[in-house]
């Protein structure tokens, strides 16, 4: 296992932190150590972000085209559910005009 100065520890999680964007595996990359590592150093620093997929900001309102498309899945669900209806009265009314 390779000691690493403490200054080149901190210059390492300052990086991190300096980049928002950027992964643990990516700054661990562009600084050739290990991941894990760099994941220890940054723990034992008391960093942390938000895990899993960032989303928009709540206040933001929705883009155009994510607009159109709720709009246009709503409109798929509300056609879906006509169909449905049409469909069991038409086996209804089927199996009422048969003697």
């Amino acid at each position: 296992m390779k000691n690493y100065p403490p200054q080149f520890k901190a210059d390492a999680v300052a990086l991190y932190e300096s980049r928002p964007d950027a992964t643990i595996r990516s700054v661990a990359a562009d600084l050739g150590i290990n991941p894990e590592t760099l994941r220890s150093w940054v723990r034992a620093a008391g960093v942390s972000r938000p895990r899993g997929r960032r989303t928009q900001e709540p206040g933001l309102p929705p883009a155009p085209l994510e607009a159109e498309n709720a709009a246009l899945r709503k409109k798929v669900r509300e056609l879906e559910e006509e169909r449905e209806i049409l469909r069991k009265a038409a086996k209804y009314f089927a199996g009422e005009t048969r003697w």
